[in-house]
């Protein structure tokens, strides 16, 4: 990690420590803080309600008007940028319960990585969730490129070779090729996230953060962990 970085979010004696960051403005929907698993079952609880039709989630322009002061997120949601996959809409929630961090392939690029770090050590959020999707055109392109060596134009490619690797961990497995990798590009991000030093891994072997992995299905709305 660049020193300026190191300087920027430290961590010590097993707990997260912040330098040079403003403390957490307060915010109209602070709670007290819930522990990881608490979030997890908010989250999925929220997707349950989703899926059957049974929402109580109504954004209001008060309501963002009561948060614009601060924010207080109970969990961190890493997925991908695909218009199909609202956050916030699956899993029942308003603005400002979840810190949704969001591109293609949802991986853990330098950005997507600091933006987390900076959930987890400034807003205090307990739980990070790497979210894939069904069908998902940033690791199709990844098999794609393993498969044919197909390049793609522009920055596109960037895509492509940060999901290959999961593309070539699943290669030669039984069942759908892409399938296979959106559950393999998951866990590895999940394990990246729970080693990425210092912030994350400390955070993690401290007990103060839990990061799961997760695929939401395009068809029926649901979301599994893996």
């Amino acid at each position: 990690m660049a020193p300026n970085r190191r300087a920027f979010l430290i961590s010590t004696a097993g707990a997260l420590a912040t330098a040079g960051l403003p403390a957490a403005a307060p915010a109209a929907n602070q709670k007290a803080r819930m522990p990881a698993s608490a979030a997890l079952k908010n989250l999925m609880d929220g997707n349950v309600r989703f899926v059957t039709g049974h929402t109580v989630s109504h954004p209001t322009v008060a309501g963002v008007r009561e948060l614009a002061s601060g924010q207080s997120p109970f969990a961190i949601v890493l997925a991908c940028a695909d218009s199909r996959v609202p956050v916030e809409t699956l899993f029942d929630h308003e603005p400002g319960d979840i810190f949704v961090v969001r591109l293609a392939g949802n991986f853990v690029s330098d950005a997507a990585l600091g933006s987390i770090e900076y959930a987890a050590a400034v807003l205090k959020s307990p739980l990070v969730m790497v979210l894939g999707h069904t069908s998902c055109g940033a690791v199709q392109a990844a098999v794609d490129g393993v498969q044919t060596g197909k390049k793609f134009p522009g920055h596109i490619q960037i895509l492509a070779d940060a999901i290959e690797p999961a593309a070539k961990a699943v290669e030669h497995e039984h069942g759908d090729w892409v399938h296979n990798a959106v559950i393999e590009n998951v866990r590895l991000n999940v394990r990246k996230l729970k080693e990425s030093q210092p912030i994350m891994a400390e955070a993690v072997k401290a007990r103060e953060l839990e990061v799961v992995g997760a695929v939401y299905d395009l068809r029926t709305g649901a979301v599994q962990l893996v």
